[in-house]
């Protein structure tokens, strides 16, 4: 979400160097999005390149004696820039490395082996034996697939108001919760049914209506969000290739230290699904955020870093 550090793959070597050329102004709008730290912690972008993708990241902090930390965003087909319209990762890196990066975003593959790929190029690009992985959303089922691949690199492992392992089992309350947004979804796919695209964009800047719980915090982030970086096609890519992905039987052996967080009016991923998760988890804690959405590191930012903090410490 919001201005995009792109990940990308294909052999046209002018739209790889465009995407490469675009890359230092997307990190210029994504810095300028949040409001930096009292106390400011190195900043760098870049690109991984793959034999398949060419990988945009950004991170934050250090390599130091504290678990690093790798940040999976949500989507798909969304930007990782929609985590950082606030400091409160800036704020965590002020004693570890932490590291964003953009899934690939165009290419013929879009399956969740390739993405897990991807990730782990990830970690091996930074030299990381091991990492806390952190999946927020959608990101939360990729780093779930990630463990079960290679759980010898897996530190420990965040889930903030993940997807279900399955999407089949997903907890999803927003038409029942907002009937008149969803009508509005409905009038917008029909008045801009030539240009597709652009109904899926304007349909996501109404799902972000549906995602606070403070009206106060929803405007604020909506006045600043900008471009969200939205990839429609990709987007549907991914959901067809992982709507049949099950990891249920994975949880149980996960034998390292899982949190799961959710906020408690969370919509778009109820509560009932990080319960399950949770439960499904041998030893795994659960936060609930009283007052939070789908976001709760905006909204809670506070208790949010504390919660992280203290589990990664």
């Amino acid at each position: 979400m919001l201005a995009r550090l792109p990940a990308y793959a294909g052999s046209n070597p002018l739209m790889r160097g465009t995407r490469l050329l675009k890359l230092l102004s997307y990190a210029a709008l994504a810095a300028a999005a949040f409001t930096a730290p009292a106390q400011s912690v190195p900043h760098a972008t870049g690109v991984i390149h793959t034999p398949a993708v060419d990988i945009g990241y950004e991170a934050f902090g250090e390599q130091a004696d504290a678990t690093p930390v790798i940040a999976v965003n949500g989507g798909p087909g969304l930007s990782h820039a929609y985590m950082l319209m606030n400091d409160l990762w800036q704020q965590i890196a002020q004693h570890r490395l932490v590291i964003f990066y953009d899934q690939r975003g165009t290419g013929a593959s879009q399956d969740m082996d390739a993405q897990v790929a991807d990730l782990e190029a990830v970690r091996t690009h930074f030299g990381l034996q091991k990492a806390a992985f952190v999946g927020d959303s959608y990101g939360g089922l990729l780093v779930m697939a990630y463990a079960a691949a290679h759980p010898e690199h897996v530190d420990r492992l965040v889930l903030s108001d993940s997807a279900p392992p399955a999407w089949k089992d997903i907890v999803h309350l927003l038409p029942q919760t907002f009937p008149d947004i969803e009508e509005q979804d409905a009038e917008l796919a029909k008045k801009l049914a030539t240009d597709p695209d652009a109904a899926a964009r304007a349909q996501l800047r109404n799902h972000f209506r549906m995602i606070f719980y403070s009206p106060e915090k929803r405007d604020a982030y909506m006045a600043k969000m900008g471009d969200l970086g939205y990839e429609p096609a990709v987007d549907e890519a991914v959901e067809m290739a992982t709507e049949n992905l099950d990891l249920t039987s994975a949880l149980p052996k996960f034998n390292f230290p899982v949190l799961v967080i959710t906020g408690c009016y969370d919509m778009n991923v109820a509560p009932l699904t990080a319960w399950r998760m949770a439960h499904a988890i041998s030893g795994a804690q659960i936060v609930f955020f009283e007052k939070s959405s789908h976001l709760p590191s905006y909204e809670e930012p506070d208790k949010y870093r504390s919660v992280v903090e203290g589990f990664l410490n």
